[in-house]
């Protein structure tokens, strides 16, 4: 169980229920306009790491027509996070596609819930909390975070931090082949040694939304993921009836390795919108 979510076998939750379909090769074939709009894609990315985690998924979404927007998670905590993912929000005119990659996911399902121009969520191998669920008890049972807090972790203090918080940095060992698995070693080093800290309020801070149960969703499910496992991604998927697809392989950060995939699945959500 992940806190009240039924945990099956992986190939029971890839059954017709769910009808997974598996990743393509390939660009994302253009979104056509209708009325002369296409929606903005915002991307929002997870702990131990920034914007560029989308760097290749912006390239094939302006490919395929579409304006994609990475912006800054703070990765402080889920209710100011999802505040400042939502004040942007309020920047952006016409209808939005809302995309979170692991952590990112507990962030944008509590920022759409105020951001009526929310058409569209998509996760990425990513957390999809109900009201009262916080983004640790989402990791599966199996995942490499199960392990002790020694032996994952880098920690350090950081100013006006809640009691008892502080910041968090994958050691690289973690990182290298639990987080970034199918990554080249060379990239995975890299990406280690440019992490953002992530602090222990952000995994620990209760979901106030779930905006899934309002907005219509897609979920990219990656079964090399170390991170968040494949069983609890589909489960969670499940529960919040997304529509998804299956990347054979991968990890953690498919988004990184795989990142045309990804975008097709972006794309298909983005074209789905009535007015995108």
């Amino acid at each position: 169980m992940v806190n009240g979510i039924r945990i099956t076998a992986l190939a029971a939750l890839a059954s017709a229920a769910l009808h997974p379909a598996p990743a393509q090769a390939g660009s994302p074939a253009p979104c056509p306009a209708q009325n002369g709009t296409r929606p903005t894609v915002v991307l929002v990315h997870g702990a131990w790491a920034d914007t560029s985690s989308w760097s290749g998924e912006v390239d094939a979404l302006r490919r395929a027509g579409l304006t994609a927007r990475a912006i800054a998670n703070p990765l402080r905590g889920l209710d100011g996070d999802a505040a400042t993912v939502a004040d942007f929000l309020k920047t952006v005119s016409g209808p939005v596609v809302l995309v979170g990659h692991s952590y990112g996911g507990s962030v944008i399902t509590n920022a759409a819930a105020s951001a009526p121009n929310v058409k569209a969520l998509v996760y990425v191998d990513a957390a999809v909390p109900d009201v009262g669920e916080t983004t640790a008890q989402l990791s599966g049972s199996g995942s490499a975070l199960e392990a002790s807090p020694e032996s994952l972790y880098d920690t350090a203090t950081y100013p006006d931090a809640p009691q008892g918080a502080q910041d968090l940095y994958l050691k690289r060992d973690v990182f290298v082949r639990s987080f970034a698995s199918d990554l080249p070693p060379d990239t995975a080093i890299r990406l280690w040694a440019t992490q953002r800290a992530a602090s222990t309020n952000a995994f620990q801070s209760p979901s106030k939304q779930a905006a899934w149960k309002k907005i219509p969703s897609w979920y990219f499910a990656s079964t090399g993921d170390r991170i968040i496992t494949p069983q609890s991604q589909l489960a969670m998927a499940k529960r919040a009836g997304s529509k998804v697809t299956t990347f054979p392989g991968g990890s953690h950060l498919t988004l990184v390795s795989h990142p045309e995939e990804v975008a097709r699945v972006i794309t298909t959500a983005a074209c789905s919108v009535k007015g995108g």
